[in-house]
């Protein structure tokens, strides 16, 4: 059975992970018949904020705790991800991946990643192991694969031009859609970077789950 890991930032779209994303990504996986475990770097999160507002507020939250509440308690410490032990990764999106996982949110193409993140990621990418980046968190495959990999965030320019200007080789792609690099073995699709359902979110990351389980040997 192909065994993949998750890695989630938090929970919720703007501090954490992106809750519909992480969910849809479990689903996909479980119907495949793929076997799964999440993990999430056991730090505070950038910042907490109030997703009924959108006020920053005076609390500090642990990403792995708060990511547990969409693993169901069902998770571990990043630090204990073995590579080996897997034959695939996905990472969600949401603001935490670009906050928590690494600070491409605070510093665009100053940006870098978190150590047990780097550690990982960069395992799976050099043991040749498929890996897909969902939504902003494609902005970690330019810190990972060697220049010009293929990812996408959709359209947004802004963010597309930080991508490039890191090394990435982005390309647009519509909400439905994925974009792959064949040679890296990482796919990427814009989720709610441009989806405005979760219909639509749900489109593209099927089409990534599936993706990336036929591109395990």
């Amino acid at each position: 059975m192909t065994k993949v890991a998750i890695i989630l930032s938090g929970c919720g779209v703007f501090d954490g992970a992106e809750i519909h994303e992480s969910v849809l990504t479990l689903l996909y996986l479980d119907q495949a018949g793929a076997q799964y475990q999440c993990f999430a770097p056991n730090i505070n999160q950038h910042h907490v904020l109030n997703h009924l507002t959108g006020e920053e507020q005076a609390q500090t939250r642990n990403v792995l705790e708060e990511a547990a509440r969409i693993a169901r308690g069902e998770i571990l410490d990043l630090k204990e991800l073995n590579v080996d032990d897997y034959d695939a990764l996905v990472v969600p999106g949401g603001f935490g991946a670009a906050k928590n996982l690494c600070d491409f949110a605070l510093k665009g193409v100053n940006s870098s990643l978190n150590s047990d993140v780097e550690r990982v990621c960069k395992a799976f990418a050099e043991q040749h192991k498929p890996a897909a980046y969902l939504c902003i968190a494609p902005a970690l495959i330019a810190h990972i694969y060697p220049q010009g990999t293929k990812a996408t965030i959709g359209n947004d320019a802004d963010t597309a031009s930080a991508l490039s200007k890191l090394g990435a080789k982005h390309v647009e792609c519509s909400v439905d859609n994925i974009v792959v690099d064949e040679q890296a073995k990482v796919v990427s699709t814009p989720a709610y970077m441009l989806a405005g359902s979760i219909k639509e979110a749900a489109s593209g990351i099927e089409k990534a789950i599936n993706k990336l389980l036929s591109l395990v040997k």
